[in-house]
């Protein structure tokens, strides 16, 4: 590394960013320059407190990744699809960062992709909507699709990572509701196929060591995951931590795209994609190599109970 040890961290006060320079700042190997819109930020704050560099820098500002790139080492990218929602966007903010990383000579960057479910389910296939005319899960399809070739046409040393769905989205977004008759229930739409999931901190584990084995991983596709888990798996373990039974009543994907909040149409063909391809999805993300390379992985069941005050417990 020549003595140069900082890592730039994209989205440093977001769910995949925060894990990485968390998990960089408290190993200790890298200094941490985490980037954000907002430097005053609560999130941001609480990083500086940590010891990283908060430096702040926009997606949409090659000027600016510049200067927040410059003198670094390496880098963790990651692109916030869910701000906007829009497939050109995000191929706009990943010419940019690519542009930037090349013009700072970045030595290793780690990129957090996904693979192109159009692999798997061709546009012309009516099982799922096709959304934009040209994508089935365009937050998927974009990176995999595009952004990688991006990547590798550029010619930066680059370090592929395919994460899984975050347990931590169980806590929040699709945590388990008390339905009608009283029952506390999941209702992930993934029917009886395993999902594959991970925890936050992990992600940020996993990146810590892919940048500290740059000869292993430049170059490379990393698909991780903690755990390959049913909807009763997951259900069991909410029961085991919160007290009381939880029951597994999985809405269908058609249900799921009905909800109608932004994203419910591309998110319900992403469990589908889960649910009906589990070959592309799970096949691609190796639990044993997630846990070779980051020996204190988190169990779902760990997860649970480590995060117990927000898991509705």
């Amino acid at each position: 590394m020549s003595g140069n040890n900082t890592i730039s961290v994209l989205g440093a006060t977001g769910v995949q960013g925060g894990a990485v320079a968390r998990a960089l700042l408290a190993d200790g190997t890298f200094e941490v320059r985490a980037i954000t819109r907002n430097a005053s930020s609560a999130r941001a704050q609480a990083l500086a407190a940590l010891g990283a560099e908060v430096v702040e820098a926009t997606l949409n500002d090659e000027a600016s990744l510049r200067k927040a790139f410059d003198g670094a080492y390496g880098a963790f990218l990651v692109t916030p699809f869910w701000e906007h929602m829009s497939a050109a966007k995000e191929l706009i903010e990943v010419g940019n960062l690519i542009s930037a990383a090349k013009a700072t000579e970045l030595q290793h960057v780690v990129w957090s992709t996904l693979e192109d479910t159009r692999e798997a389910i061709p546009v012309t296939d009516d099982r799922m909507p096709t959304l934009d005319e040209i994508y089935k899960v365009p937050h998927f399809d974009v990176k995999g699709g595009v952004a990688d070739a991006m990547f590798a046409e550029s010619g930066l040393p680059t370090t592929y990572l395919q994460v899984s769905f975050y347990w931590d989205n169980l806590l929040t977004d699709v945590k388990p509701q008390r339905d009608p008759d009283g029952t506390l229930a999941l209702h992930l739409p993934v029917g009886d196929t395993p999902i594959a999931g991970i925890a936050s901190e992990d992600i940020g584990r996993s990146v810590l060591s892919a940048l500290k084995r740059p000869a292993e991983t430049i170059g490379v596709t990393l698909g991780i995951a903690g755990e390959h888990l049913t909807g009763d798996q997951l259900a069991a373990a909410f029961s085991r931590v919160m007290g009381e039974p939880v029951a597994y009543r999985p809405l269908s994907h058609d249900q799921f795209r009905a909800l109608g909040f932004p994203g419910a149409v591309e998110l319900g063909n992403m469990f589908q994609y889960y649910a009906e391809f589990p070959e592309s999805y799970l096949g691609r993300r190796d639990v044993e190599l997630m846990r070779s390379i980051n020996p204190d992985w988190l169990s779902f069941a760990d997860f649970l109970a480590k995060h117990r005050d927000h898991s509705g417990a």
